[in-house]
């Protein structure tokens, strides 16, 4: 059995090809297609967060709008840039959310993705301190965040304010209970996998990672997420993390999916890189019957390794064709490869 989301990279374009064409229908959108997902069963709805881009960007409005809307489904980031973020605004927004939400948010952090503009978190007010890099800056803004989420008070009290105070040191409002929990740190290497671990954040592992041994994308990231629950069990933390794999995986099963994603070729990993020097590997996309992509699925070594599995969506392709493709998955995928 495994939890089964999607992840939307929230893409609009001001084109007729495109079904998002503006950010009001993007948002808009994804709400709708959240509704639907948990209508169909789908245990988590998840959005990526990219800066400067016609993208999602600001998550806690949208992850608060389908918290509303939903009652079960589980909302999530994958991944919130923390190059940008304030780490005290944001414990506030994220317990607002999840209270509304009533304790379902599952928050991916990380150091981010390159990005559409040079150095964008300068623009933001945020600067490494001497001697840091920016994954240095991010990792700092992560510390902080997790220590504020532990709801600690940390803050003296005026003694003449406003309105009455609890006893003692003061701690962020609204603070949601068990929120800490259900942080995941989005790792694209085995080290950072570790520190995830040692933090005590879960894993989200995406679909590509820096190639450290030249063996199949698949493989590496078994390795990576075997390396985070060793960590894990020796940081000695008392619950059981979880860790989630993402995947571009399309059944063909009418003319519209053979049409879009039929091409016929053997889709493989790719080789290549995306940030400076270092090799990155991409995992390949699944497109088959779906009698052949359970064959191909049952390959799949970091997906047997993990408890999640997030599908990526197309999104521009409106939300009535992405619910036609989770659903596919859903009944002509999962129940096959005991998923469901």
């Amino acid at each position: 059995m495994k939890k089964i989301g999607f992840l939307s990279f929230g893409h609009w374009t001001p084109s007729s090809q495109s079904q998002a064409q503006t950010a009001s229908d993007v948002l808009l959108q994804s709400i709708d297609l959240a509704v639907e997902a948990e209508r169909l069963g789908v245990d988590g709805a998840y959005f990526r967060v990219h800066h400067f881009a016609r993208q999602l960007a600001s998550p806690f409005p949208l992850l608060a709008a389908i918290g509303a809307r939903t009652k079960k489904i589980e909302i999530g980031t994958g991944v919130i840039d923390m190059r940008y973020e304030n780490p005290h605004y944001m414990a506030e927004d994220a317990g607002s959310a999840d209270l509304i939400a009533g304790g379902r948010l599952q928050l991916g952090i990380s150091r981010g993705s390159p990005e559409q503009v040079i150095d964008g978190w300068r623009h933001f007010g945020y600067h490494p301190v001497e001697g840091e890099t920016d994954a240095d800056l991010a990792r700092r803004h992560t510390e902080t965040f997790l220590e504020l989420l532990n709801g600690k008070g940390f803050a003296q009290p005026n003694p003449r304010p406003m309105f009455s105070n609890p006893p003692g040191l003061l701690r962020l409002e609204p603070h949601s209970e068990g929120l800490r929990d259900r942080i995941w740190w989005g790792a694209g290497t085995n080290a950072t996998a570790v520190w995830a671990a040692k933090l005590g954040m879960n894993l989200q592992s995406s679909t590509l990672k820096f190639d450290e041994t030249g063996e199949p994308f698949h493989v590496q990231q078994a390795a990576q997420i075997r390396a985070f629950r060793a960590a894990w069990k020796e940081a000695g933390h008392t619950r059981t993390p979880r860790v989630s794999v993402s995947r571009s995986i399309f059944a063909l099963v009418d003319d519209r999916d053979r049409a879009y994603f039929g091409r016929g070729e053997q889709e493989g990993d790719q080789f290549g890189y995306i940030d400076g020097p270092r090799r990155a590997v991409f995992g390949r996309s699944y497109a088959a019957e779906p009698d052949v992509l359970v064959e191909q699925l049952k390959d799949d070594e970091a997906i047997a390794e993990a408890d999640t599995l997030l599908l990526t969506v197309p999104n521009q392709l409106g939300v009535a064709y992405n619910v036609h493709v989770l659903e596919a998955i859903l009944t002509t995928v999962a129940p096959a490869l005991s998923w469901r």
